[in-house]
């Protein structure tokens, strides 16, 4: 695929436009512009959408540096945000909130507490056999045409049926969540990121409202029952963070991982017997092609000399995940990296991501429920002719095409039409429904 250049070099004396992260080219070829950002050094200036400038830290260590200081870095944006537009399409995903994600010491301590007790009750083998459940509908919808979109029809839509479940909503608000993450990610016009985070916030507040009057087994429920007492804001904000967290980004792993399987003849072969598996493909993509591309936005407590750049208390800095996991000095080209745990796809310190396992079991079962089942898929077009999403903090494919041979549940073997389990049933909603530990037995943050 051929894509334009960043055009200006800082290493030859120019003064170069500040680099975009965002529009249709910076999607079609990010590696190209991060090539050209390490020519800055290990933090370059960006501009995230018209007239937001950031810092993006595209060096490993100083990326470690960064997410493991939290005496020079803070992760609260209302200094920051009090200078950009009310309307800016970015600010839904990095305006200030009440949970885990925008504070500091005692209150992110607090906040993490929660999410982590209430995801520990979340069994594993429950959650593979749910993974499975809602793997199995999807595929029993399209299975008999002999060709998909993996991203629509399966890996946008499953993530959505397993969280309305773990959260304890009907499937059929999913097409709205689906419309209000899309928006908030990709940030197209001030009036559209406006507008997602608007019925966001009225989704999550609806399912908030319905918990209040009918608690259940459900992590909404949880939340609530927490000894850490959250406030009904407060809970607002964990879910919008844990809910919202929990799906775009899954959504891009699968997608991202079916779309290196189904295009390298290492994978293809891998689905009737190959040596290389989905975690393989999930690995590669959490080095190559992370599902948050760019994102852990900090901002120092006060003005700092931090690598060789001075930045000034309360600004925007960004990590790119996918610039540090690729620096040239860190992966050799073609250099395999799959068995390996070192690259910064969950961020690192600690705010990385108190969920990664949950994440990894609904990714892997995915993709092989569906590879099991559909043992020849393949790609309907080229993989260099995919289409990526235009965003600067997401790397997501915008459709994902494939052929197979159809199924029908009158065939001879198992089928997704009969050989599907079937989840736990949650409990009825009762005053003794199931309580996380005590605070002082909580598990701490990483």
């Amino acid at each position: 695929m051929t894509t334009q250049q960043p055009p200006s070099c800082p290493a030859h004396g120019d003064t170069p436009p500040v680099v975009q992260l965002y529009g249709p080219q910076f999607a079609a070829n990010p590696q190209a512009f991060y090539a050209h950002l390490r020519l800055y050094g290990p933090l370059a200036p960006v501009e995230i959408a018209p007239g937001v400038d950031a810092l993006l830290v595209t060096d490993r260590q100083v990326a470690l540096d960064l997410l493991r200081d939290t005496s020079t870095w803070s992760k609260d944006p209302r200094r920051w945000q009090a200078t950009i537009p009310p309307d800016s399409p970015v600010l839904p995903m990095l305006a200030w909130r009440r949970n885990v994600l925008f504070s500091d010491g005692e209150a992110h301590a607090r906040y993490r507490r929660v999410v982590v007790d209430a995801f520990d009750f979340v069994e594993p083998h429950e959650l593979r056999l749910l993974v499975q459940h809602c793997a199995d509908r999807l595929i029993r919808e399209f299975g008999g045409a002999g060709h998909c979109d993996l991203i629509a029809q399966y890996a946008r839509s499953l993530p959505l049926l397993i969280f309305n479940a773990l959260f304890g909503l009907p499937d059929h608000y999913s097409e709205r969540l689906i419309a209000a993450l899309a928006g908030m990610l990709e940030g197209n016009s001030p009036e559209e990121a406006a507008e997602a985070n608007a019925a966001y916030g009225q989704y999550v507040r609806e399912l908030v409202t319905l918990k209040r009057q009918q608690r259940g087994d459900d992590v909404t429920s949880w939340f609530m029952h927490h000894p850490a007492g959250l406030s009904t804001e407060e809970l607002v904000d964990q879910v919008i963070l844990t809910m919202g967290a929990g799906h775009e980004p899954t959504t891009n792993l699968i997608g991202n991982a079916l779309g290196r399987m189904l295009s390298d003849d290492r994978y293809y072969n891998s689905l009737t017997g190959g040596a290389l598996t989905a975690q393989d493909a999930i690995n590669e993509v959490l080095w190559r092609d992370p599902p948050m591309a760019n994102y852990s936005a900090h901002y120092p407590l006060r003005d700092v000399y931090f690598h060789g750049t001075w930045i000034r208390a309360g600004q925007l800095v960004l990590v790119s995940y996918a610039a540090a996991n690729t620096q040239p000095a860190h992966i050799a080209p073609g250099q395999a990296r799959s068995g390996e745990r070192s690259h910064l796809a969950w961020a690192a310190g600690p705010h990385a991501c108190p969920v990664k396992q949950h994440a990894l079991l609904i990714a892997t079962t995915a993709i092989e429920r569906l590879t099991g089942w559909l043992s020849n898929i393949e790609l309907a077009v080229p993989y260099e002719q995919l289409v990526w999403r235009p965003g600067p903090f997401h790397r997501a494919l915008s459709a994902l095409p494939a052929r197979f041979t159809p199924i029908s549940p009158d065939q001879t073997g198992a089928t997704p039409w009969n050989n599907s389990p079937s989840p736990s049933t949650p409990q009825a909603p009762t005053s003794t429904a199931r309580q996380p530990a005590s605070a002082s037995s909580a598990p701490q943050p990483s």
